[in-house]
């Protein structure tokens, strides 16, 4: 017993975490001042002081007596460092989906990826004419997806919950895509189990994409909100002027996040006042996001396009326009991201990756496990183009009064 309780105090002792950095993961702690219209960024990791908390003795005396039982009963016998891992990943993951421990691998790894990147998985999916089922494909040798025991021509059956039987190319790779750093759940058949894999590989992509519709709608595709969007955004809608556009449909479809301070800065083009976007935290505090007086484009008829992966900063931007009556939102229900996480980490190198502030819309509420209902809704069917669907939410835009 006493070589339990060894083990009970250094679990206590991560717990407390006694002295640890913090990093930003969604690098939200930028700040936007209010004298003017620079934005302020923290480092990614900042010293903090000294913290503890204290843990009820009758919990620990209640883990040791289950730690026990576990111990001695269980059908396999299993190492107590293995036991305590469990435990320790039991604790983060119960707290929401994105807390979890982090082992010194993904943890070294981690702290490599610039937030607001965008990035796919090191491998491809292709649909497989005879058996009509999506398999992988250019997984090379040694490459991260491989170690976890992916290999070429192995059917996928889901990623993230989403069947891909019915979907077509773009719908496919556009469920790659996410924030470079970020995890994908793929399962090979109905009953298989889920297998995580992360979005490791870089894309080198344009901020924004423009199309000019014959209709005069501009329609401005944002994959992800990067330092330079808001300015990139205003240079287009100014460029593209000069063709009388009627309307202007943002596009964020499948935008995983990026940067909170681009989406407020964006957000800014288009309100004159009031609160874009507060956080609250227990330890961290609260702030709040204000739009500076004057508006880049007061008269410009705005829309938003949105589905089902348009998370994070995407979610802040749409619930700022749609709250303040900015702009007209078209699509499906966004995801539901709406927290700002941290990373502590341990002594022997492995980090616990915790949710420390929730995002709050201008009206005050929650984007978390909720995420933005649009004003219209649009889904797009596998079986339309691409082109069409966007012509098809043009219009729907200049329709609306």
């Amino acid at each position: 017993m006493a070589q339990k309780w060894k083990h009970v105090i250094a679990l206590s002792s991560m717990l407390t975490l006694m002295s640890h950095t913090t990093f930003a993961a969604d690098r939200t702690t930028a700040a936007k001042e209010t004298t003017n219209k620079t934005t302020s960024f923290a480092n990614d990791f900042d010293e903090e002081e000294d913290q503890s908390a204290e843990v009820p003795i009758e919990s620990i005396e209640q883990f040791v007596q289950i730690y026990g039982i576990v111990k001695d009963n269980y059908v396999d016998e299993k190492p107590d460092d293995a036991l305590f891992l469990q435990a320790i990943k039991g604790l983060l993951s119960g707290l929401d989906r994105y807390s979890r421990y982090l082992t010194p691998e993904d943890y070294r790894q981690l702290v490599q990826y610039t937030e607001g990147d965008l990035a796919t998985v090191d491998f491809d999916l292709a649909l497989d004419i005879h058996s009509k089922q999506w398999v992988i494909k250019n997984l090379a040798d040694q490459s991260d997806s491989q170690k976890l025991g992916l290999k070429n021509d192995l059917s996928i059956y889901k990623i993230d919950g989403q069947e891909l039987k019915n979907l077509n190319h773009e719908q496919v790779e556009d469920l790659l895509h996410g924030s470079i750093g970020s995890t994908l759940q793929l399962i090979q058949t109905e009953n298989a189990p889920v297998i995580s894999v992360v979005r490791n590989k870089k894309i080198e992509a344009a901020d924004i994409e423009p199309m000019m519709l014959h209709n005069g709608v501009l329609i401005l595709k944002v994959k992800v909100f990067q330092q330079d969007t808001a300015n990139e955004v205003k240079r287009l809608i100014e460029e593209y002027s000069k063709q009388k556009i009627k309307a202007v449909l943002i596009d964020l479809r499948n935008n995983p996040g990026g940067l909170l301070s681009a989406a407020v800065e964006m957000a800014d083009l288009f309100l004159d006042q009031g609160v874009i976007v507060s956080t609250k935290s227990r330890s961290e505090g609260d702030q709040q996001f204000q739009a500076l007086p004057g508006s880049e484009f007061p008269n410009i008829k705005l829309g938003i396009l949105i589905n089902k992966r348009s998370a994070s900063a995407a979610e802040v931007f749409t619930a700022a326009m749609k709250e303040h009556q900015r702009a007209w939102i078209i699509g499906e229900k966004s995801y539901g991201k709406g927290v700002v996480q941290k990373l502590f980490p341990l002594p022997d190198g492995a980090a616990l990756q915790m949710t420390v502030s929730h995002y709050f819309t201008p009206k005050g509420n929650m984007i978390d496990s909720i995420g933005i209902q649009p004003n219209q809704s649009y889904p797009w069917p596998g079986e339309m183009k691409e082109d069409t669907y966007l012509y098809g939410a043009s219009e729907l835009l200049l329709k609306h009064k």
